[in-house]
């Protein structure tokens, strides 16, 4: 299969958006989370190109965020809360019509994924006596929902406009 080059630049910037807009923090998180506008691009991207283009887009941005500095304690978490957190946005690719359906699924495994990683690995946070799970679905939804929120919005905003742009095929 011949490569795109128009859906790999496409990604490319893609990425680059995600990993520039993660520095315009909206509210941040003591333990580490924040509040960014920072998914938009690639679900937007994953929308207008598919779940392929869109996991892979993703699994890149995931790798910068975590080369420029992401928080490591253990491998494991280190994969879960960067590249596949950001992978999985791609998933938004799925459903297209409505937008928002795919903005909710693709933002939903992003969140499964920091609940996954703040639960297994970062649990001793917890007050004692919480179960690790119900905190960490607390505190990563303390952020998360309205990440969720903000990106239907903005994507609902923008799809009808990039709509009218150009219709891209699945790539």
């Amino acid at each position: 299969m011949k490569p795109n080059v128009k859906i790999m630049v496409e990604g490319a910037l893609a990425a680059a958006m995600t990993v520039a807009l993660s520095y315009v923090k909206l509210w941040e998180m003591p333990q580490g989370g924040s509040i960014t506008l920072e998914a938009i691009p690639l679900l937007v991207f994953s929308l207008r190109r598919g779940v392929r283009p869109g996991i892979g887009a993703g699994a890149i941005a995931g790798l910068l965020q975590l080369l420029l500095g992401g928080y490591i304690v253990h491998p494991v978490q280190a994969v879960l809360d960067y590249p596949l957190a950001f992978a999985v946005l791609g998933l938004a690719g799925t459903f297209r019509k409505p937008p928002w359906v795919g903005t909710v699924l693709g933002s939903l495994a992003r969140f499964a994924c920091h609940v996954a990683s703040g639960a297994v690995f970062f649990g001793s946070y917890a007050p004692e006596g919480t179960n690790v799970w119900a905190y960490s679905l607390a505190y990563n939804g303390s952020y998360m929902l309205p990440n969720l929120v903000l990106a239907v919005v903005v994507v609902s905003i923008l799809w009808p406009r990039l709509s009218r742009v150009s219709q891209p095929g699945p790539g």
